[in-house]
């Protein structure tokens, strides 16, 4: 089948380990089975794997790739859930891994899941839509949802509009009855923030009309001092990433003298990822796709990522 793969690892040149073509098919171990994919949706995951970050060596070559929607064997749609692991919160288990780590991911023409990863895909969502649920969407449902501990008509900040669950966080907050700002150092990208949901956007550091509920912080080290400066007492920044480098310590004073919170999300369940599916359906929120081209050309789609080129998610078509 054809399969994008990761052949070597380099952290100051990435794409070039990346290889498309030949490899062998998927085989399904008990209480797994295969899924034909139809779309599959590209991550940072993706980009740092080829920068040699989470992987071990021994495991090269491995085919890429967390999230997907497709047709498993007894001809159903399907969306991929992509956490590998054990109990009611599999992405607590200690074992967990994403598929693309120990498991060939799901950049193919086919991609072997364990049964229970498998969530019904609604009529509703293009293949190409629901593949943008499993990583960036669904961390952006629990971050809202399930970590803020926020209430309708709570004012959420959002750090660094453009990326994929940035883009999520603003779309899925403003159905969710919040008022979203974001932030981000393109004029372009701000405009586009304000067209996708958000009610008030600013460049970043910039000092904000009022303090707000809570913060979706996925930048990291540029934003994190106005993350902190930018919450009302006892509010709290929920951490998914840090796409600029690590988190910098919090400023204690601040976090106990305010009753700050910070916490971290992780993606969300399998039973997450149903609920997602159901409320896009229900919404009609859709996710934003910046461009979606053919599985033959990932390459172009890599290098958009690497060059920080996006507004939403990139889909790779098979």
């Amino acid at each position: 089948m054809f399969a994008v793969t990761a052949t070597q690892t380099d952290p100051d040149n990435p794409l070039a380990g990346l290889t498309l073509g030949e490899h062998p098919d998927p085989k399904a171990p008990d209480g797994w089975t295969t899924v034909s994919v139809k779309a599959a949706a590209l991550n940072h995951h993706d980009l740092w794997t080829l920068k040699g970050v989470g992987i071990r060596q021994a495991r090269l070559p491995i085919v890429l790739g967390c999230d997907a929607a497709g047709v498993d064997e007894d001809g159903n749609e399907v969306i991929v859930h992509s956490v590998i692991g054990q109990g009611a919160d599999e992405t607590l288990d200690p074992k967990r891994s994403l598929l693309s780590e120990v498991h060939d991911g799901t950049f193919a023409e086919k991609v072997a899941v364990p049964r229970r990863n498998l969530v019904p895909k609604p009529a509703a969502l293009s293949f190409e839509e629901a593949a943008c649920l499993p990583t960036a969407w669904l961390t952006a449902y629990r971050m809202l949802f399930e970590k803020a501990g926020l209430q309708p008509g709570s004012t959420v900040l959002v750090q660094g509009a453009g990326g994929g669950v940035a883009t999520a966080v603003i779309a899925l907050g403003r159905a969710g009855g919040f008022r979203v700002w974001a932030t981000s150092r393109s004029e372009e990208k701000r405009e586009r923030a304000l067209r996708l949901g958000a009610d008030r956007v600013f460049e970043p550091g910039a000092r904000l009309p009022e303090r707000v509920d809570a913060v979706m912080e996925t930048v990291g080290q540029a934003t994190w001092d106005h993350s902190l400066k930018s919450l009302r007492p006892g509010g709290r920044i929920v951490v998914s990433g840090a796409t600029s480098g690590a988190v910098p310590p919090a400023d204690l004073n601040r976090v106990f003298f305010l009753q700050l919170s910070v916490v971290g999300s992780t993606m969300g369940t399998r039973d997450q990822l149903g609920r997602l599916a159901v409320f896009l359906e229900q919404t009609g929120v859709r996710p934003l796709i910046d461009r979606s081209m053919p599985l033959t050309e990932a390459r172009a789609g890599f290098a958009a990522m690497h060059e920080g080129e996006l507004f939403g998610k990139v889909v790779f078509t098979v």
